[in-house]
């Protein structure tokens, strides 16, 4: 089985001898698209309560893409050995998965993580409330903006462009996925580029020639769209 190998050959994290204080910190690259804690929700990526122990791709209502639903069918359990692989480099571990992150390359930043990571896990009732992943406020962003119902059909009408690089399976293929992203994820992470708060050569150039209404309509298209089998 998939997990049974790579724990007979992985060396384990050393999660507990690790600083989890420093942990906390190094949990802010993680945060833009996950949440833990008291309260956690599913963001970008699904939230980390109990992910300890727990089959890769099997929260029932996280819409995972195929690639981690048939790791997990295949074996895989999260462990300290497991996440410390996957942590090291995602794309490589789980192929075509929607983690849009490099990995971290420290083992020790990877330890470290996981031991506070791991103070979440266990059917705790006195977890401390779970931080917001990215807000309006970060980027002085008019709360108004948010307000914006956005139409679907026209967000499919302008989808192409996005479409050119970013796969509608929602596979990461050196390209984020951006398909089933909350609304409110995709608009405030638009127009961050538009602002030149985060920096991207071409997804500058693309979110600066979109007005409000687009942006909100092309949210709702992505946060619908559905996996191809």
């Amino acid at each position: 089985m998939f997990a049974v190998a790579l724990l007979a050959v992985l060396p384990v994290a050393g999660a507990w001898s690790a600083d989890a204080g420093r942990g906390k910190a190094l949990f802010g690259q993680c945060k833009r698209c996950h949440q833990v804690g008291g309260g956690a929700e599913h963001r970008i990526g699904p939230q980390l309560n109990d992910v300890f122990g727990r089959a890769a791709g099997s929260l029932a209502n996280y819409r995972y893409s195929q690639a981690m639903k048939a790791a997990g069918a295949g074996g895989l359990v999260w462990a300290e050995a497991t996440l410390d692989a996957f942590l090291s480099d995602p794309h490589v571990f789980v192929p075509s998965s929607r983690m849009s992150f490099a990995g971290i390359e420290g083992t020790g930043d990877r330890a470290e993580l996981l031991a506070w990571l791991r103070g979440f896990s266990g059917a705790r009732s006195d977890l401390p409330p779970a931080e917001p992943t990215a807000t309006p406020e970060e980027y002085g962003l008019d709360p108004q903006i948010l307000a914006i119902r956005g139409d679907p059909e026209y967000g499919a009408y302008l989808a192409g462009e996005c479409t050119t690089c970013h796969r509608t399976d929602g596979a990461d293929e050196g390209i984020p996925s951006i398909t089933g992203w909350p609304p409110d994820d995709f608009v405030i992470a638009l127009h961050a580029y538009k602002r030149g708060k985060r920096v991207h050569p071409v997804m500058q150039l693309v979110a600066g020639r979109l007005s409000d209404e687009e942006i909100a309509a092309l949210a709702v298209h992505f946060h619908r769209a559905e996996d191809d089998p």
